[in-house]
Parts: C-alpha cells; structure tokens; sequence
C-alpha cells in the first residue's frame, strides 16, 4: 500500500532534482493508480462528511466538485481562500460549513494559470492557522512555458530556456520547510504520456500519508509492483520528459497561431497542455461553431461558471491532426 522503498525514495530525488524540495521524507511518499482516483476520495479518506468544506478554485476540473460530495462535505468554489477571516464559511445552497480541505490546481486545469510562491505560502499559513489540509494538484508542472505567456502567474522561477518553472506546494519557500498539513499529487500521465499506465503519487506531510495508507489498506487500493517499477523509471529519465515537452511546443505554437488568426484571444495558458480560449461569446456558441469546422473543444463551462465565455484547447492530439485543426480554423 505504501510503495516500495525504491519508488519512494525516487519521487523523494525527483523532488528535489526537479522541484526544488530538498528534504522530502520517503515515508510521506504514497503512489496512486492515478492521480484522479486520490482527487476523486482524498476527502472520504481523510474522514470529511456532512458539515466540512471542500473548497477548490473557481475554474476547475470537476472532480474536486465530486469527490467533496461524495464524502457527503460541500464543494466550494473560491480562490482567494486566505482572504477568508474564518474556517467557518457561508454556503451558495444556504447553511454554513467548516472548511477542512483546500485544493490547489497550479498549472491548472484548464486554464494553465500558475501560482507563484507567495500565493502559495498565503494559503498554506492560513491553512496551518485553521487546521486545514492543503493538496495541491500538480500534475502539469513539468509543462511550464515562455514568461511571455505567464499573464498573471507573478513570481515564478524560470528554467535555462527561459521556461516557467511552477513551484510545487511543498517548496520551502511556502511551507518553511515543514510539510506539516500539506498534500502534493502528481501523475506521469502529462509529463511521461503514461495515462494508460496509471502511474502517480502523493506526496508531503508523513503523518497525513501514513492515515491514507493505513486507511486505503482495508479497501484494497495498491498499484502494481510492474507500474511502481514504471514509476521509478521514469522519475529517473528527464531526457524523455525534455522530448514530450517539446512535441507538445511545437503543437502549441500552431493551435495558438490558429485560434488568435481565427478570431480567439488566449488567456492565461501559462503551462500545461491547453489553450484558455475566449472568442467573446457564450462557450456552447464556440464549441458549436468550431464543430462545424471539425473542431472539437470543451466548453469552459463545464469547469465552472466563471468558465462560460471560454474554451479549452487540447494539445494531446498527434501532429498530424493538430495540423489539421489548424487548416480547419483557418477555413
């Protein structure tokens, strides 16, 4: 349940070869058959029910939504959590609730916005001073791109290429070096193009790990000795990581030529493998206008409502049909 040594002692390096956390403790190491099924029940394993909060930002992938329900806690969508003066919150539905979790989604999905360190440390310090888990969802970290792209994302490290580097939750720079009370998942399905493989990991403060192993034994939930060997592999390998990453630039620097000559502005878009595409219209208006093109994008609406205006463009397709959909905009 817990993961082999070698694994975790493995994601421990990559931390801090990749992500500027030197100290990590391989017993706060846990990998996950993907990282979606621990969004999806992280607040039914830390015990969350009726009366808790589960607060994630305001544009997000629904499954923060879902897995606060599925504890029976109350999804609330809000970014500016340290601004809150009270754990206590007022709820959209009416009623009050305790706010027991906060998710982070930086590079998020899927509007590639990225957190500097100071937003960071804001949310872990409020966090600590409320007995609030944090959890940071990661999984695009490796996938920073140009400061010219950054629009708001502020204070951030940048990489020899002149890359954003996203900082993690777990930097010392906003946990003081103690990961007491903070969470950091992460998947290989982005940066290794191991969906299928189901490889990913939890990682920071031991004593939250050591509850969710203890509590994920009696339900049976392992990753298999062949995918943590999966893991560990690729954690080592930055070659292969360096080479996706520049397959996915490549179909970025055409998808955002085509969608500003068709009219689209990109917003955002700081990281990951998606444009935050506004046209100035309802999202449903794009994504139907852009089917009749041959061009298939979700609407931003069905990551929030603050999501209504825009579209997310996927950069997953291969090259081929990435160039296709470019033709197909500019028809």
């Amino acid at each position: 349940m817990w993961g082999t040594p070698a694994v975790r002692e493995a994601v421990a390096a990559w931390f801090a070869r990749r992500r500027g956390v030197p100290d990590l403790d391989p017993d706060g190491v846990m990998p996950t058959p993907g990282s979606k099924e621990l969004v999806a029940w992280l607040p039914t394993l830390l015990g969350l029910g009726p009366g808790d909060v589960v607060v994630h930002p305001l544009v997000a992938y629904p499954t923060y939504d879902v897995g606060a329900r599925l504890a029976g806690a109350a999804p609330l969508p809000l970014d500016d959590v340290a601004s809150l003066p009270s754990p206590v919150v007022d709820l959209p539905g009416g009623g009050t609730g305790r706010v027991r979790l906060v998710w982070l989604n930086s590079p998020s999905n899927p509007t590639g916005a990225v957190d500097d360190v100071r937003r960071l440390a804001e949310v872990v310090a409020w966090a600590r001073e409320h007995d609030v888990v944090v959890a940071g969802d990661e999984c695009y970290a490796e996938l920073g791109w140009t400061p010219a792209d950054r629009g708001a994302a502020g204070e951030v490290d940048v990489d020899e290429r002149g890359d954003l580097v996203p900082p993690s939750v777990l930097d010392p720079r906003a946990t003081g070096g103690d990961s007491r009370g903070v969470l950091s998942v992460y998947s290989l399905s982005k940066q290794s193009n191991l969906a299928g493989y189901r490889a990913a990991f939890v990682a920071g403060c031991p004593a939250l790990v050591r509850h969710l192993v203890g509590v994920r034994k009696h339900a049976g939930v392992i990753v298999p000795r062949p995918v943590q060997e999966v893991l560990r592999t690729a954690l080592g390998d930055d070659a292969h990581v360096a080479e996706q990453k520049e397959r996915y630039r490549a179909r970025r620097a055409v998808l955002r030529d085509a969608v500003t000559a068709a009219g689209g502005r990109v917003e955002r878009s700081d990281a990951g493998l998606y444009l935050w595409t506004t046209f100035d219209e309802p999202a449903m208006d794009t994504v139907a206008r852009l089917a009749d093109r041959g061009v298939l994008v979700a609407p931003g609406s069905f990551y929030g409502a603050a999501g209504e205006r825009h579209v997310r463009v996927a950069l997953t397709a291969t090259d081929e049909r990435v160039a296709s959909a470019a033709e197909r905009l500019a028809g």
